[in-house]
């Protein structure tokens, strides 16, 4: 079983990536946002950012850090099929799913005006927010998203493809060497 983990900043195309998976290489999706929504759903919240960040944080808290990327595992593994987990946003939940082995990390960005808009086309509960909010809902979100794309095995930008290799070379800044890629690969 191959399981590829999906982060990256809010509205940067992790769906996207995660709808070629399923469509074209039959890949199972787990999505961390749609557990926590049934979570929230459960304690009768609203269904906000506000209550996926306190419940998620809350599930860490309780029990340890990749608490929710576990469960899910725990549904792709029964299956044995490849699967993609999508909303990765934590290290422990990345050390966790590398500890499982044949796991690859891949990282989404875009310009942050171009996600905005995707987000407010997109139109989910979580969705229907100014610039000023998206900005403090990514700064709260993504304290730990920089150390993620640098840990990637693949990271995907609006204008490039990096594919991260390894051996890892002595005096790299990445965590892994890489190779780009400009313009839309197959």
């Amino acid at each position: 079983m191959l399981i590829i983990g999906i982060t990256g900043t809010l509205g940067a195309g992790k769906g996207t990536i995660v709808e070629y998976l399923k469509e074209k290489k039959n890949f199972r999706h787990y999505s961390v946002r749609e557990y926590l929504i049934k979570e929230i759903e459960k304690q009768g919240l609203p269904v906000n950012r506000d209550s996926m960040t306190s419940v998620a944080n809350r599930l860490r808290s309780e029990h340890h850090p990749a608490y929710i990327v576990e469960a899910l595992y725990k549904q792709a593994a029964m299956t044995g099929k490849n699967a993609v987990i999508e909303s990765i946003r934590t290290p422990g939940e990345v050390d966790f799913l590398r500890k499982q082995g044949n796991f690859y990390l891949f990282a989404v960005d875009a310009d942050p005006k171009i996600r905005y808009e995707r987000i407010r086309k997109r139109g989910s509960e979580t969705d229907h927010i100014d610039f000023d909010t998206f900005t403090a809902n990514e700064q709260r979100e993504m304290t730990n998203l920089p150390s993620k794309l640098h840990n990637s095995t693949y990271y995907h930008n609006r204008s490039f493809t990096c594919y991260y290799t390894y051996p890892l070379p002595a005096r790299s800044r990445f965590k892994a060497p890489v190779i780009c890629f400009m313009g839309k690969q197959s």
